[in-house]
């Protein structure tokens, strides 16, 4: 059975959270917002409207999953009395303990969610590195990961633009992943993955290393002002069908969308090149692209005011957006992540999508600090 000391230390953390999160500031603050929805005019700006529901919506979720901590430790706390009496059994106590360490810790880990990104759904595109066929094939199987993953979590997924490879996988995917905190879980996936097996591709049965960069962005909506120049852009129609496209068809649908981009802080200059081939409606397509577009520069923008903000914070460590942060050894059974040195020999599990402990990890250690700090 649990000792008291792991008893109170639920008591703790769970008396924590409710300062940490301000669920006493959350409720007024959510009868206020609640008191605005009523307005009779409410519904004439659809836009600011849902802007309003979204945010009652986020401040129920937060009292909601800390009231069900609260409710669980008190449980705990009751049953910690009545299995005195024998009114319970000890089981029935570390059942309650695990649930309320479970919730405890699912809540603690939401926590480290809390820029305004974080809340977004998520553009997550993969390339691969040198390597040809095999490198392909890896990027591929990242794929496979992440869609996996994202079904898991009852994600909304669509596939934007897909380009196959020569001969097995892909060159490159940009999947759009829609629904809570896409972005703020799947951020940790930023960077280079690495993968050593021994090559199908390779005749002579080698060992081979193979790349594949993943980039997630903010998916904007339209509560996010971003601003875009109109002369900047340009468009091209193409057909999607063939090598590189899942829409054989003989009209041009898909559409390519190039933007200049001038950084407005340092003045350097660089071209978005961003193709769409979600759907056979050329109009449509161009929506598609042009959402992408307000995300990118959405996280541009989010990424300066991450790098100014590391500046001035001596000593804290930067998230490397790009460098290597993942290996899959596949031979030796095991993922190691570089940067939290978590690792797991569950192979299979990981391809399969099971990566949460692998963002848990990250975002409780990287998290926790900008929370500390804010």
């Amino acid at each position: 059975m649990i000792t008291s000391d792991q008893l109170q230390n639920v008591l703790e953390r769970e008396n924590a959270l409710r300062g940490y999160l301000d669920i006493d500031g959350k409720t007024i603050q959510l009868e206020e917002e609640e008191l605005r929805t009523q307005d009779p005019g409410f519904w004439e700006d659809a836009k600011r409207a849902e802007a309003q529901m979204k945010k009652v919506r986020e401040l129920k979720k937060w009292i909601e999953l800390y009231n069900e901590v609260n409710a669980a430790a008190e449980e705990l706390q009751l049953a910690y009395e009545y299995v005195k009496e024998e009114i319970i059994t000890e089981d029935e106590v570390d059942a309650a303990y695990a649930k309320a360490l479970d919730l405890v810790e699912n809540l603690e880990f939401r926590n480290m969610l809390r820029d305004e990104a974080d809340q977004m759904s998520c553009v997550l595109k993969i390339n691969s590195g040198a390597g040809g066929t095999e490198s392909q094939d890896w990027a591929s199987m990242l794929m496979r990961m992440y869609l996996r993953y994202a079904e898991s979590h009852n994600y909304k997924v669509s596939i934007a633009n897909l380009q196959e490879g020569d001969e097995a996988g892909i060159k490159t995917v940009t999947i759009n992943i829609e629904g809570d905190y896409a972005f703020g879980y799947l951020k940790s996936e930023n960077g280079v993955h690495r993968l050593v097996r021994v090559s199908p591709y390779n005749a002579q049965g080698k060992r081979m290393t193979s790349f594949a960069s993943v980039f997630v962005t903010p998916l904007v909506d339209d509560t996010i002002e971003v601003k875009i120049e109109t002369a900047a852009i340009s468009w091209d129609t193409f057909r999607s069908g063939g090598a590189g496209g899942q829409n054989v068809n003989k009209v041009e649908s898909g559409v390519r969308l190039r933007y200049q981009f001038k950084d407005p802080y340092t003045g350097e200059e660089e071209e978005i090149l961003i193709e769409n081939t979600e759907t056979r409606d050329q109009p449509k397509n161009r929506e598609n692209a042009m959402r992408q577009l307000r995300s990118i520069l959405y996280d541009k923008e989010l990424k300066h005011r991450l790098a100014e903000q590391a500046k001035i914070e001596a000593g804290k460590k930067k998230i490397e957006w790009g460098s290597q942060i993942r290996s899959y050894v596949f031979d030796d059974r095991r993922v190691k992540d570089h940067r939290t040195n978590y690792q797991t020999s569950d192979v299979n599990g990981v391809m399969d999508g099971k990566i949460d402990e692998f963002i848990k990890a990250y975002l409780m250690e990287f998290g926790g600090e900008e929370a500390a700090e804010k």
